[in-house]
């Protein structure tokens, strides 16, 4: 039996030989017919070739040399095959054609090989190398035959040099590094084969050297491989890089479990980022390309598996619950303290025959409390009051008078009236009132008394506005959002274009059709943290609402005036601001960032707006003026993102803008809105400077607010000079710098003006303030790592690429959201509480500032 099986094997492979001789002579005789017929006569040479063996031979347009070669091809062992051309001449008229037929596939070029650049630029390249094709096997050992034929048209001879040799480690290893060198004319490809119970791998790519541009692409097992400048983005996932380059890929998306990693160097640089060359003096002009080899190595690696994903998920959603038990902790601890402290007040306010009469033998109390007292209790502590039309005492006189005058007695509303029948309007317009408000609003001396006194119900629905408004326009902004990246997803999962998207390819973990859930999955912060803030903020305000029922005098007319309008429209924002963040994750580059920062622009104005609105009540922007101012900055952002890339008729254009809306709103805060913006306006300017500045030199009447508005325009005018001079790129960025230096500025103002004033922060508020600005100093660290960045080209972005360092799952980005969504919930508990010291202080001794 051994015999006759080895007798059989040597029968075929000795009849497969034969077969391809005949074949070739086939092909030998059609090719001589081919040539009678036209009357020339071809001389066809028939080589039997060898691996690894130099061939120096001459093509003229009268022979055509035939080199046969062939291989054994193993089912168990993928073995490559590479074809090497080099031609000495220079400037040849007429290029040599190499002609490679296999079993499954032809591949053909021609030497010199001209490849295109931009503006149709030539480059001649003498020296190429490909490597073969390798169709599958279904047989354990199979001999495959292959032809090199050569030809010219060139009646010169032209000297030529043929090498035909194994590529041994043609199979990629898991975690294994491989070097290599490749250039535009030697492209290289590799196969890699997925291992047992490995499902997703990541493909790295790596080079010291930035230049020359390269490609990578990962495609299917199929013939022909597209592996040149001109058509490697035909198939498969494609992305330039200079140093660094990554590809995630699954299992599920290759049929036969593997894949080729081709390397392609480009003829130019301009993709990546790099120099164009000089404009050819004629079309047909061949440029010399230089040296362009690169040297690389390639590994690929495991990625992570499932139960990473769920750790991860399980992480972020429970980071984030912990806030939310946090929060119900302190909430049963300042409840509980609430009813210690209206025991002991109760205590105190009965008589001793009373107080004898609660108490027991052992000194047990007796008391019970009502739910009103309870009630009550939990408002004086918890909540801010809502402005009351009540005045205070010491201006009562003043107050009656002004009723009397604006007939505000006889109108006799009662407090269940519906607010849809209370407008502003009603009394607000009439030019006594007007008067009055230039009469109150121009004192050196301002207290909140003097600016909440308009009917607390209609301020109410005047603010909830701005919660109304808000969910609005984030219904009808986040749809067409959505709708958007799902598209760009789609986009990048058909084409493969890896350069539409600026992922952190190192730490990008794809699901399902998303190529980065852990990008999107860590702004579940925002969200989360934002509904609370909307639960804290519900709380608060029912429990202020039985307060005001119960009429008791702390809500009425103590504290600061406090309308949760602006609250609720900052918990939303917040939860927008993930939900949009999310959607920039899916694909984020520089068309979608307006995403990522639209409601960061919001964010912050509704934080300046609830500041001012805390000691200004009566004169807070209506919700539509505020939208609207928010609106204009949007839109500049966007012409900014578009036309803002070093065009400085732009930049002067915006900077001129960004002055004169400093100087208009320092002069609507600084006159509290009692100033007209008319004809008269440079008259009244210029006789301002005469009686204040030449006749008599006297001080501003409102120093703390000059003080305020002068810093404020120095960093405002300073901001708009460094974007002159400057011009980022990032336009967007540097519009939400401009945001957040105003708002830091009118905080650090407000707090350092609230403890002038003899105020005090209470222990709550200053742990929020200092745990708030530590986690805000960590977040920016991680901010400014820069990951990436669509400010480059995406194959300079990529340099910029780093591992995952947290859980293996998520990377810097992540946790700047992580800690960006707790420092702006941070933020907003710093303005819910920071005044809760004044709940029981007369409005008549707050001052306003």
């Amino acid at each position: 039996m051994l015999f006759r099986s080895h007798w059989k094997s040597r029968y075929k492979r000795v009849f497969e030989g034969a077969v391809a001789r005949v074949l070739l002579w086939l092909c030998v005789a059609l090719l001589a017919c081919g040539s009678s017929a036209l009357g020339e006569t071809i001389n066809v040479i028939q080589k039997d070739g060898e691996f690894d063996v130099s061939y120096n031979d001459t093509a003229t347009s009268e022979n055509q040399t035939i080199y046969a070669f062939n291989h054994t091809v193993s089912r168990t062992k993928t073995e490559g095959v590479r074809v090497s051309v080099d031609v000495l001449a220079q400037n040849l008229k007429s290029p040599i054609l190499f002609v490679i037929r296999q079993k499954q596939a032809v591949l053909s070029f021609q030497v010199p090989l001209i490849l295109r650049g931009l503006y149709q630029r030539k480059y001649p390249y003498n020296h190429l190398g490909r490597t073969l094709c390798q169709p599958p096997t279904r047989a354990a050992s199979e001999t495959q035959y292959f032809f090199v034929d050569v030809s010219t048209l060139s009646s010169q001879g032209t000297n030529y040099q043929l090498r035909v040799s194994r590529v041994e480690s043609f199979t990629l290893q898991t975690d294994t590094t491989f070097s290599f060198t490749a250039s535009p004319s030697q492209p290289q490809y590799f196969k890699y084969v997925f291992p047992e119970g490995v499902d997703t791998v990541i493909v790295k790519v790596r080079s010291d050297m930035t230049f020359p541009c390269s490609v990578m692409s990962i495609q299917d097992i199929q013939c022909p491989v597209y592996d040149l400048d001109n058509n490697v983005a035909f198939i498969g996932m494609y992305q330039t890089m200079t140093k660094k380059g990554a590809i995630t890929v699954q299992r599920k998306d290759f049929p036969t479990n593997s894949f080729y990693v081709v390397v392609v160097v480009k003829t130019e640089d301009e993709a990546c980022g790099g120099p164009l060359r000089f404009y050819p003096l004629r079309p047909d002009e061949l440029i010399d390309a230089g040296n362009r080899s690169k040297t690389l190595n390639v590994v690929v690696s495991p990625a992570i598996k499932s139960e990473v994903y769920v750790m991860g998920m399980l992480f972020c959603l429970g980071m984030f619950l912990s806030f939310y038990l946090l929060t119900l902790l302190v909430a049963c601890v300042e409840k509980k303290r609430a009813k210690r402290r209206e025991l002991f007040q109760n205590i105190d306010d009965t008589s001793p025959a009373e107080t004898d009469s609660l108490l027991g033998k052992k000194g047990d109390v007796k008391i019970a409390a009502s739910p009103n007292e309870y009630g009550s209790l939990e408002s004086t502590i918890s909540s801010e009051a809502i402005t009351d039309s009540a005045p205070s005492v010491d201006s009562a006189t003043s107050a009656e008078n002004y009723m009397e005058r604006s007939g505000w007695k006889n109108v006799g509303r009662s407090r269940q009236e519906s607010l849809s029948s209370i407008e502003e309007d009603d009394y607000d317009t009439l030019d006594d009132i007007n008067s009055d408000k230039n009469i109150v609003r121009t004192k050196k001396y301002l207290c909140v008394s003097d600016l909440s006194r308009k009917d607390k119900r209609v301020l109410s629905k005047k603010y909830q506005i701005y919660f109304w408004n808000i969910a609005t326009i984030a219904v009808f902004y986040a749809l067409p959002v959505v709708q958007l990246v799902i598209t760009y997803q789609t986009v990048v999962n058909v084409t493969g274009n890896q350069d539409i998207c600026y992922y952190n390819f190192m730490c990008a973990h794809p699901l399902g059709a998303l190529s980065a859930f852990n990008n999107i999955l860590s702004n579940l912060g925002y969200v989360m943290l934002g509904l609370l803030f909307l639960l804290i903020v519900l709380k608060r305000d029912i429990v202020h609402n039985r307060a005001l029922a119960c009429n008791e005098v702390n809500a009425m007319q103590c504290g600061i005036p406090k309308h949760f309008g602006l609250f609720y429209a900052m918990g939303t924002a917040l939860m927008m601001e993930g939900l949009l963040s999310a959607c920039y994750h899916v694909c984020p580059n520089y068309t979608n960032f307006q995403f990522d920062t639209s409601f960061m622009y919001m964010i912050a104005g509704l934080c300046m707006l609830k500041l001012y609105q805390k000691r200004h009540p009566d004169i807070n922007a209506s919700a539509y003026t505020a939208y609207a101012c928010l609106a204009a900055v949007i839109f500049f952002s966007v012409l900014g993102v578009v036309f803002g890339r070093g065009n400085t008729v732009f930049w002067i254009i915006f900077s001129v803008i960004h002055i004169l809306a400093t100087l208009l709103l320092s002069t609507q805060l600084y006159y509290m809105g009692r100033w007209r913006l008319d004809s008269g306006v440079l008259r009244r300017m210029v006789y301002i400077v005469y009686t204040d500045c030449i006749r008599q030199c006297t001080g501003p009447m409102y120093i703390d607010r000059m003080v305020l508005l002068v810093m404020g325009n120095i960093v405002n005018w300073s901001l708009a000079a460094y974007g002159l001079i400057e011009r980022p790129n990032d336009f967007a960025s540097y519009l939400l710098a401009i945001a957040i230096c105003n708002l830091l500025l009118y905080f650090a103002f407000y707090i350092i003006m609230k403890l002038r004033s003899g105020e005090r922060i209470q222990c709550l508020a200053m742990v929020c303030i200092l745990f708030t600005a530590v986690v805000w100093g960590f977040a920016l660290y991680f901010f400014f790592q820069g990951l990436s960045t669509w400010q480059k080209t995406p194959a300079e972005s990529r340099e910029h690429n780093r591992d995952c360092i947290l859980l293996s799952f998520f990377d810097d980005h992540d946790i700047w959201h992580f800690l960006s969504s707790i420092a702006m919930f941070g933020s907003f508990l710093v303005l819910l509480t920071m005044d809760d010291d004044l709940d029981s202080v007369q409005r008549d001794k707050i001052y306003v500032f």
